[in-house]
């Protein structure tokens, strides 16, 4: 043999050795080229010192040269209680000194590490999106299918038909008339005859059940929304029939709805008289509802005919009634809406539990949620006046607001300071 380093190849028992630390100390090893598969790791270095040795796993036969080494294994340098023993033989075999023992990384445990395949990115990110894709397109074509006959012929047809799908069809139309796309609609000429037809149609069949009786009261409302003169006609019809009042006080606050929509619009009401003469029609009624919503609409749709009519139901028996005359007077900035809207801010409020003993507890509740509405009102009537006529309120109504910031209720504290605080911008403001 001769001195020095060199490469020994082939085999992995030697590592295997190593790893399990059945190997103390450096041995010498001599690479045996014939009879077994060398037992030394390629690339390892192994040092011979000039003594023939050979490091062997397992018992057999060596051939070294010409001259076969037969060999055994050493119970003596057992090294583990699994019956694997490991013996070095040769000439002179020695060991080194011993070296401590080499344990097994963690790293060595886990599996080599490997660029994603192909297939494992197509698991990962192509099959997902696939079944997301397939999920909101599948959403979409029902979307489509719902509202694929959401046209106004449709509504049409369908809310002609006695059964119960004319109500679907009512719903779809709220909701469409309501929606973003409901501006379309509300200028529909065509559509807004057709249901006034339909109202038309519903009065004269002479049919009383409590069906019919919704389905007028919802066509009067539908009619409202629009912003078209086409909606008054049938309702003015059907305002003047004080015969039904339910019907006629629908069509009295859908001519208020029509009315902001118009003039929202820029546009106006093919006949204004007739809409005026049908809504003073109204107010003349006996039912105290149908003369409360009258009294509102005269507001709104304002005119000679109808403050004058405001100027009588500010007067009438019921307090509802008068309170909404002096709330017209107001947006139509007339001074005789003051004695009313100082009424409207007088009322007092009744302690919960006061009120609870004198009424029981959810009548006084009703009570003075009601009181606080009408305040709120009262406050806001205000408000429309000093916007119309651009002076600060008379001192008997500012005395009022001014007392209403102190009220038990949050939310008539918070109107009389928002009034105040217009009232404040007014006076500040150099007029001239």
């Amino acid at each position: 043999r001769h001195p020095g380093s060199h490469q020994c190849a082939g085999g992995n028992a030697f590592v295997r050795l190593l790893q399990q630390g059945l190997v103390e100390g450096e041995m010498l090893l001599d690479c045996v080229e014939s009879g077994v598969e060398p037992l030394c790791r390629p690339g390892l270095t192994v040092r011979n010192r000039g003594q023939s040795v050979v490091c062997f796993v397992m018992g057999g036969t060596l051939t070294h040269g010409a001259t076969p080494l037969d060999f055994q294994v050493s119970a003596a340098r057992q090294r583990t209680a699994a019956s694997n023993p490991f013996s070095c033989f040769g000439n002179r075999a020695r060991h080194m000194a011993d070296t401590p023992q080499r344990s097994l990384s963690p790293d060595d445990s886990l599996p080599p590490v490997e660029p994603p395949s192909a297939a494992f990115l197509v698991q990962l990110f192509l099959v997902p999106g696939l079944i997301v894709t397939i999920i909101v397109c599948v959403w979409l074509a029902f979307h489509w299918l719902a509202h694929l006959g959401n046209d106004p012929q449709a509504y049409v047809r369908t809310l002609r038909r006695n059964n119960e799908g004319r109500w679907q069809a009512a719903l779809n139309l709220a909701n469409d008339l309501r929606g973003p796309g409901g501006g379309a609609l509300k200028s529909d000429e065509a559509l807004a005859t057709e249901l006034g037809r339909i109202l038309d149609d519903e009065a004269k069949s002479g049919r009383t059940g409590e069906q019919t009786q919704t389905l007028k009261v919802y066509l009067c409302r539908a009619l409202g929304e629009f912003s078209i003169p086409a909606a008054a006609e049938p309702l003015v019809a059907r305002a003047e029939n004080v015969a039904d009042p339910q019907t006629a006080r629908a069509a009295v606050e859908a001519l208020s709805v029509l009315q902001t929509n118009l003039i929202a619009a820029d546009r106006a009401a093919a006949d204004p008289a007739a809409l005026t003469g049908a809504v003073i029609a109204a107010s003349r009624s006996d039912d105290v509802p149908l003369r409360l919503a009258a009294a509102f609409t005269l507001g709104v749709v304002g005119g000679p005919d109808a403050v004058d009519r405001l100027l009588v139901l500010a007067g009438d028996a019921s307090d509802d009634v008068r309170f909404n005359a002096a709330l017209g007077l107001a947006r139509q900035g007339r001074e005789e809406a003051v004695d009313g809207l100082v009424e409207m801010l007088s009322l007092p409020d009744v302690p919960p539990a006061a009120a609870a003993a004198d009424r029981g507890a959810d009548a006084a509740q009703s009570q003075r949620y009601k009181r606080a509405l009408v305040v709120v009102n009262a406050l806001r009537g205000v408000a429309l006046l000093v916007d119309t006529t651009h002076q600060p309120p008379p001192k008997s109504i500012l005395d009022r607001v001014q007392a209403a910031t102190q009220d038990p209720v949050a939310d008539v504290r918070s109107s009389a300071a928002a009034v105040l605080k217009k009232i404040e911008r007014l006076s500040a403001t150099p007029t001239g």
